[in-house]
């Protein structure tokens, strides 16, 4: 079971609607007792970067997902700006992020003809093998909506990169923690193999 971490900033219904399509067995929650027992996570995210660290830093939601991460080694996958908020910070705000991966998130340069935000379909490369990524087609790509751009300061915590006026991070790993800046849940049968990845874990 794929527990999907509601808290209150998320394109919850399309996540969980994409693991019925490909039959895994998911569950959106902010219930904390549930949240403890997850043998798999996933942490959405739509919004503010500063406005979703405050909502998990005011409950005990950061200490549980800390532990289960951290010392348990749940896999987890962060979405869209749950991707973002696994990284040490974000040029969006100030408050810092969960800290997980060594990277940043960035704002896409002010270039005459790049479109801000990025919205649409981009073609992904692979930078290092993945469980996250197995089997996905050399013609990979994926529906992107976003204004920040990842940066890891470890080569070695990039999967995927992109292009949209310049190279970022697509999707990054550190261990049992993923992040995939597009949105699977929105590309088509792409997204349908990386999410069966995730699950199978």
């Amino acid at each position: 079971m794929i527990t999907i971490v509601d808290y209150g900033m998320g394109n919850l219904g399309s996540i969980y609607n994409m693991f019925k399509k490909i039959d895994v067995e998911s569950v959106i929650t902010n219930d904390l007792d549930t949240i403890k027992k997850a043998s798999k996570l996933l942490l959405p995210g739509v919004g503010a970067f500063d406005a979703a660290m405050m909502r998990i830093n005011s409950s005990d939601l950061r200490n549980i997902l800390d532990f289960k991460v951290l010392q348990e080694h749940v896999p987890i996958l962060g979405i869209c700006l749950g991707m973002q908020l696994l990284t040490c910070s974000s040029e969006e705000g100030e408050v810092p992020g969960l800290g997980w991966i060594p990277a940043a998130a960035k704002r896409f340069p002010l270039n005459p003809g790049l479109r801000v935000p990025h919205m649409g379909w981009n073609m992904v490369t692979s930078t290092r093998e993945s469980p996250l990524t197995k089997e996905l087609s050399d013609q990979a790509r994926f529906y992107f909506v976003h204004t920040y751009y990842i940066e890891v300061e470890k080569e070695e915590n990039s999967i995927l990169r992109a292009t949209h006026g310049i190279k970022f991070d697509a999707a990054i790993q550190h261990n049992n923690i993923y992040g995939v800046q597009f949105h699977p849940e929105k590309s088509h049968k792409f997204g349908m193999q990386l999410l069966a990845n995730f699950a199978r874990l």
